[in-house]
């Protein structure tokens, strides 16, 4: 539904632009080359109608932002990609942690203590 509510907005934002480039002007437009043809449709009623459509374009994009807003997908990790990445660069350089984690321990021989022996034979 997210993926036709964007292509249905590329679309009317498409449409948009033609419209608005054929629109009358101060002066002239596209609706100014059938001047010609004044008698036979009328020049007001081509420039009514390019109106209307570009307010109910406007007004479908609207819309369709609307909904594209409430059914945009939501992201289901429970952690964050920079965390990730901190853990995965604590784990394999161990000299550069960040803050918060700890380096793992090195294995020192004099802090290191022998285990107890059973002796008892």
């Amino acid at each position: 539904m997210y993926l036709l509510l964007i292509g249905l907005i590329v679309l009317a934002a498409l449409l948009m632009c033609f419209v608005v480039l054929i629109q009358n002007s101060k002066g002239g437009g596209l609706a100014s080359s059938f001047a010609s043809s004044n008698q036979i449709m009328g020049v007001r009623k081509t420039t009514d109608f390019i109106e209307k459509l570009t307010w109910g374009l406007a007004a479908f994009m609207v819309a369709c932002s609307v909904l594209t807003a409430y059914f945009v997908p939501a992201a289901h990790t429970d952690s964050s990609v920079i965390m990730e990445e901190a853990v995965k660069e604590g784990a394999t350089n161990p000299l550069n942690a960040p803050s918060g984690f700890a380096a793992p321990q090195t294995n020192d021989a004099a802090t290191e203590t022998p285990a107890p022996s059973d002796s008892a034979q």
